[in-house]
This record gives C-alpha cells, structure tokens and sequence, in this order.
C-alpha cells in the first residue's frame, strides 16, 4: 500500500507543488489537502492519514499546535506530523519537535529532502534540514532535553555504535546497512536507548551523545 499523506499549507500553490512531487512516487499519495489548521486537524482524524505535511504558519490554528493536537505526548493514537516551513527559527523547531513532531523542514530543502523525509517518518526517523541540525543538536546537548545531565548511563558496544551513527545523522536504514543488521534491530535498540539516557527522541538521543563525547568530540562541562 503506497504511503497516505495529508497536505496541509494555506498556499494553494505550495500544496499543488507538494502533491506533484509525492504523487510522483510510486509510494506515496496524498490523500487530502487543507488551507487551515482546523481543517488539518479534522482532516487528520477523519482520514487517518499515514504522514501530515503541515506548514506553521498557517490561519485560524499554525502548524506547531496542529503538530501537538495530532502527535502531542496526550495524543492516544498520535500521527507522524513533518513540519514543513519557510522560517528558520530554533523555537519552531524545539516546539516542534516537544510536540511530537517526526521532522522540520524548510521549503527550501527541496523535493528530494521532502520524500527522504516522509519515508524517514514511516520508519521511525526524524529528519530535520540540514540548515538546522547543527544549531538543534548544540542546544539539546546543553539541555535537559537532551538526556539525563550528569547520570551514569550503561551502553553495550553495540548501542554506542548506533548512537554514534545516530547522531551522526543516520536513519535506522542506513545504520542497518553500516553495522549489517536490519533497521527493526536498530529501531529496537533505539527504542531502548531513549529509555536508557532519558531522552524524548531521536535528536534527544543525538544531543546526549554530544554532550558526552559519543560522537568524538569532548563533553559539554
């Protein structure tokens, strides 16, 4: 079954772009469009879609609340919300991603980041733009949400690997290939390495193994 994906974007030349470039793949569809994020919201729950492309700045509800009611930790059945927007702003994406959201883009990444994107979120990744990423994993690794400051955290050699990779920027597909297991074995360990250094995600995950020098460089004092 080709991925469900509901477009939500107040311009309707953006949710006509965003359309022809998904509908192109032969696993992706959309399903459905919104102006607004009331409609978004209402579309999301009637639909079910398998992934939301929501904008921020959008009328009447933006797209950092729509990313909260739809995949918010109160969410019983929460959905994968890409935050896609034109402003690069670190608040978008720290309430975004707090928010539950599986990825921030901006629109100007490009096509080919937008279907890496949707395809990262139906495995279980969070792709975030490149512009971003550096800044984002900076302020986790000086944060409490970037894992427990301070804790003893036990890792077995294999969980270090992935957290290296992780925060590397790899997605469970690509770790799988590099450490020649299968991206459910990796989606598994992650899973336990969340838990283990008390992080709420993958960047959580990422900022830790900053902080604390799994990535190579010194930890964070």
């Amino acid at each position: 079954m080709p991925i469900r994906i509901l477009v939500a974007d107040d311009q309707e030349n953006i949710r006509a772009a965003f359309r022809m470039v998904l509908d192109a793949q032969p696993d992706m569809c959309v399903v459905g469009e919104a102006a607004d994020g009331p409609a978004a919201v209402e579309l999301a729950r009637r639909l079910k879609p398998d992934v939301v492309l929501a904008d921020i700045r959008m009328p009447r509800l933006d797209g950092l609340e729509v990313t909260r009611l739809l995949a918010g930790p109160d969410v019983a059945e929460p959905a994968r919300v890409i935050v896609v927007t034109t402003f690069d702003l670190d608040e978008y994406v720290h309430v975004a991603l707090r928010h539950g959201a599986s990825g921030f883009l901006l629109k100007r990444s490009g096509p080919t980041l937008l279907i890496e994107a949707v395809r990262a979120a139906m495995a279980g990744d969070t792709l975030i733009s490149p512009q971003v990423t550096m800044r984002l994993l900076q302020h986790f690794a000086q944060t409490d949400q970037g894992g427990r400051r301070g804790a003893v955290v036990s890792l077995t050699e294999r969980e270090r690997e992935i957290v290296r990779l992780l925060a590397e920027g790899g997605t469970n597909a690509e770790i799988g290939a590099e450490l020649f297991i299968s991206a459910g074995t990796v989606k598994n360990h992650v899973a336990t390495i969340q838990q283990k250094v008390g992080a709420r995600n993958r960047v959580g995950i990422a900022g830790w193994a900053f902080r604390n020098g799994v990535c190579g460089a010194g930890p964070v004092e």
